[in-house]
């Protein structure tokens, strides 16, 4: 029975391309007549068709017979799946904005562009969310009286906007046009950016000043706990909405544009293009940070004022990089806009690639050409993907993995200050020097290594399993810690004072008339090597701007600070006191081995993921993932981290009587902590991604064989007989 097919029919499987009898037969416009063998190959067709004759077994399939509006022209190559040659239109898969379609701009038309312009969308939402909004938080929490709580519900509302969105955009984005749905997703995040920065413009402009002798020994000290009628607070709805609409925005981009690249590209390149995908996005938030921290070094205001920097009622220019960034999106936007439902050539591959996905009795949404186009089908998506244990184990374990992934990054600066003594820009700068090459690199090199060794689905798994496991014996690192360097009156008594009474004892004889305050945090170094909790608390009188070492104010006529344990006073200088631990080095080249081999399983992963479902599905698989992990993952990592983190504070914020932030933890204690938090999430992980391994069901094998090899050149078969026509069962093994 003649085969009608039309170049404006989308394949997303080999089995919808070669199952023609039930969905293709009454479709109109261009087509392929495909004569059984019965017939004379020279049937007519109607109108604007395109005749082939399908080779027999013994025919030379290396040929094409290609009837384009009555003229026959013959093609030869390798790469016509059973010798059909996918003639466009005119005006099919060009790019261009409604009927605008230049000739000059079809050269962009490729996948290696949309790779491009993903690449720049990924880095710009990196910069901007990941990088710019952990930058300036502290900055925006001075300017607008906000407190750590309202912070974190900032933060918050990108993840839960996601969350919200992703089943939604997913599974309708999935089979509408993708290109569209990244196009405007990349708008919205511009528009949330010009949101989050409008505070800025609508409020007064920031004034402050701060005199030199705040801090000091004083009968003066007051303490700044007066209720504050400003409704700057207010700005918090502003900066959620603004967050709500990075969140909309970005929802598409890791979901439709994974799977617009995979359909795009042929199978074994796909980990390499979405692994270059992910390394863009990972190098944005290593950009913001170093763009926002310059951008914090400039007065808000953009006018002279007497504070600096190191001032705490300094608030830099944390809104230019939200503006950049909106102005950027808006220009990627345009393209990506631009380009059509498929790309030239994408047939082929979507036609030629085997499937690998997870075997289940139900099938019927393989041959069924409407499954997934109405919001009806969406209970019976989401069955089928609670049927695939695969797919689940892969969730789960992509969840532990982002757990660890989302508590480390947040509280990564925090553990290398307070173990080796380093300044918030110092340690925030040396995570950052990690970051690049580690995430980037393993990003890049997951892909790599996956395309290079041509592996099927269960070598995939294997692989992610084998890193897992790497880095668990790496993580191992953080039960080396060093010890805390002495503070008067936390960790030590002071000296030629009453020893302190319980944990925390910050008053002695020697600044008793101070009247020290607890919400005057500024750390100082004494002659003495111990550190004290402020200028105040060492009981220094005095200070000397002209005495500067190396920018830092030094104080004298400290009356808690002895040298060489004599009863002259010393001195003290701002900032903690150096730490003469030696272990850095060994501790920063094990960590980068453990953060390496965590994110070089992280493509991998994906790529299992994409493999294990079914075409139809990915988008919404993809959708489904990304919820689990948040929900599971990157929501929950950096609250029990910060959990289990601040179980070893030794000094805690005062705010006016209520606990603020923690300012000093103990060293043993936050290492023994988070090893315990790394493992446990390690051996979960481990454990999900074994049993992914052990339930996965390759195509076309029976449930208990186990010997067929993981590697692309031989080993897993083919989809199962029954799901070609018999037609062209011939014509098929031969080219595949």
């Amino acid at each position: 029975m003649p085969h009608l097919l039309t170049t404006d029919a989308s394949f997303s499987s080999k089995q919808e391309l070669l199952d023609l009898n039930d969905s293709l037969e009454n479709v109109a416009g261009l087509s392929l007549e495909t004569p059984s063998p019965e017939e004379s190959p020279d049937g007519s067709t109607g109108n604007g068709a395109l005749d082939l004759d399908l080779p027999s077994p013994t025919t030379d399939t290396a040929q094409t017979k290609v009837f384009l509006n009555g003229k026959l022209e013959s093609q030869h190559g390798a790469d016509d799946l059973c010798g059909i040659k996918f003639v466009p239109k005119e005006t099919e898969d060009l790019c261009g904005w409604g009927a605008l379609k230049p000739r000059c701009i079809q050269v962009f038309n490729t996948p290696k562009w949309v790779l491009f312009f993903l690449c720049v969308a990924s880095f710009l939402q990196g910069m901007i969310i990941n990088g710019f909004i952990n930058t300036v938080i502290t900055s925006i929490e001075r300017r607008f009286d906000l407190r750590s709580y309202q912070s974190g519900l900032i933060a918050s509302s990108y993840d839960i906007a996601c969350c919200i969105c992703l089943s939604f955009v997913s599974y309708f984005g999935g089979t509408g046009h993708k290109p569209k749905w990244l196009g405007w997703g990349v708008v919205v995040i511009a528009i949330g950016s010009l949101v989050f920065a409008l505070p800025h413009f609508t409020t007064e402009s920031y004034k402050a000043t701060m005199s030199e002798q705040t801090g000091l020994c004083s009968a003066n000290q007051t303490a700044p706990c007066e209720e504050s009628t400003s409704s700057l607070s207010n700005y918090m709805y502003v900066f959620m909405l603004g967050q709500f609409l990075h969140g909309i925005g970005a929802t598409p981009l890791y979901t439709l544009g994974v799977t617009y690249l995979d359909e795009n590209v042929k199978s074994s390149y796909a980990p390499v293009y979405i692994g270059i995908f992910y390394t863009s996005a990972i190098i944005g938030p290593a950009a913001g940070y170093l763009l926002g921290g310059l951008f914090l070094n400039m007065f808000t205001e953009f006018h002279e004022t007497t504070l600096t920097p190191e001032d705490p009622l300094w608030v830099g220019a944390w809104w230019i990089g939200f503006l950049g960034g909106g102005a950027a999106a808006l220009l990627v936007a345009l393209p990506i806009l631009g380009y059509p439902r498929q790309l030239p050539g994408s047939q082929r591959y979507v036609a030629m690639r085997v499937s690998e996905a997870y075997q289940i009795k139900d099938s019927s949404q393989e041959t069924d050409p409407q499954f997934g186009k109405s919001i009806k089908d969406m209970p019976r998506s989401m069955l089928l993907l609670l049927k695939n244990p695969t797919f689940i184990f892969l969730c789960l374990a992509g969840a532990t993995e982002a757990n660890l992934v989302a508590g480390v990054s947040t509280f990564g600066p925090k553990f290398l200050e307070s173990q080796f003594n380093l300044s918030a820009s110092e340690a925030a700068t040396m995570f950052g020097y990690m970051v690049v090459p580690a995430g980037g690199g393993g990003t890049f090199m997951g892909g790599y290594i996956i395309k290079k060794l041509n592996l099927r689905c269960g070598g995939i798994i294997k692989f992610c399993l084998l890193c897992t496991v790497v880095s668990l014996l790496a993580i191992f690192i953080f039960l080396i810690h060093c010890p805390n360097l002495p503070m008067a009156g936390v960790t030590d008594p002071y000296l030629g004072g009453p020893a302190s009474d319980g944990p925390l004892n910050l008053t002695a004889f020697c600044n008793s008339e101070c009247n020290c305050v607890r919400e005057f945090y500024n750390p100082v170094c004494g002659d003495d090597g111990y550190m004290y909790y402020s200028p105040c608390h060492a009981g220094c009188s005095t200070v000397d701007q002209t005495l500067s070492q190396a920018g830092k104010k030094v104080y004298y006529d400290c009356s808690c600070v002895f040298r060489n344990l004599s009863s002259v006073p010393g001195g003290a200088v701002s900032g903690k006191c150096s730490s003469s631990c030696e272990q850095m080095p060994v501790f920063m080249v094990f960590f980068f081995v453990a953060m390496l081999f965590t994110l070089l399983s992280s493509i991998p992963a994906l790529t299992a993921t994409l493999r294990c479902v079914p075409d139809k599905q990915k988008s919404f698989a993809l959708g489904i993932q990304w919820i689990i992990i948040r929900a599971l993952g990157a929501i929950p990592g950096p609250i029990t981290f910060g959990s289990v983190i601040d179980n070893s504070c030794m000094l805690w914020q005062d705010q006016c009587g209520e606990q603020g932030s923690c300012y000093l933890y103990e060293n043993s204690t936050m290492g023994v902590y988070t090893l315990t938090a790394g493992v446990i999430y390690k051996v979960l992980g481990s454990f999900f991604f074994f049993m992914a391994l052990m339930l996965y069901k390759r195509p076309g094998s029976p449930p208990s064989s186990s010997g067929n090899t993981d590697n692309g050149e031989a080993g897993e078969s083919d989809p199962p007989v029954k799901d070609i026509p018999p037609e062209m069962l011939c014509s098929i093994n031969t080219k595949l």
